[in-house]
């Protein structure tokens, strides 16, 4: 087995003004897209006035986004959180590894944009073409993910193994989402996670009823 890799800001230099300019326009879109479903409704929004108001044209929208779904779903954390899990001990065991990482997706994620979380997951429920395209979705993150995991454990991130290990993360990270959006929103994510957490680590035990 091979030892996880730790790297050092030096390895991820912070990103150049052409990659800054993309970030700063898709943040556009999304902000604009955000507003609109807010004021209007998800159905009534469009990609043309999704446009304007990000003041872009169309077609650089669809650059940005395939689909008016993947505007309400993707952000920049994905390859942050890959990079989290990579940053973590070598000798740190991999479920110890992975609640750190979920955690600290969920507290980007949620604690420090709520309104944008509240909105994605109340689509999420309500709206069978945002919740398809997430669990389309799940398949490319899960990919980069299975590689992160291979790493850190020296196994084959192609493996049956990996493989399973992955999804059932996220899998389970979508049903949580899933869950506090059909709930209202009542209960604290990060107390969710942690059960949904329990539940993957120990299985349906007496203990978490």
């Amino acid at each position: 087995m091979t030892a996880a890799r730790i790297s050092s800001p030096a390895d991820h230099p912070p990103p150049g003004l052409r990659e800054r300019k993309k970030i700063k326009t898709r943040e556009a879109i999304r902000t604009a897209t955000y507003a609109l479903v807010g004021e209007q409704g998800y159905d009534a929004t469009t990609i043309d006035q999704i446009a304007e108001r990000a003041e872009v044209s169309p077609s650089t929208v669809f650059r940005y986004f395939p689909t008016k779904e993947d505007i309400i779903l993707t952000d920049e954390q994905d390859p942050i959180l890959l990079e989290e899990l990579r940053s973590r001990p070598a000798d740190e065991a991999l479920a110890d590894t992975m609640r750190y990482v979920m955690r600290e997706g969920a507290r980007r994620g949620f604690d420090e944009d709520p309104a944008v979380a509240r909105l994605r997951t109340r689509l999420m429920v309500q709206v069978p073409a945002v919740r398809s395209r997430m669990m389309e979705s799940m398949s490319s993150i899960g990919r980069m993910l299975c590689v992160a995991i291979g790493e850190r454990t020296g196994r084959d991130p192609d493996s049956l193994e990996v493989r399973v290990y992955t999804m059932s993360l996220l899998g389970g990270l979508m049903e949580t989402a899933l869950y506090w959006g059909e709930h209202g929103h009542e209960d604290d994510f990060a107390a969710l996670l942690d059960r949904t957490l329990e539940v993957l680590e120990h299985g349906l035990s007496k203990e978490n009823r």
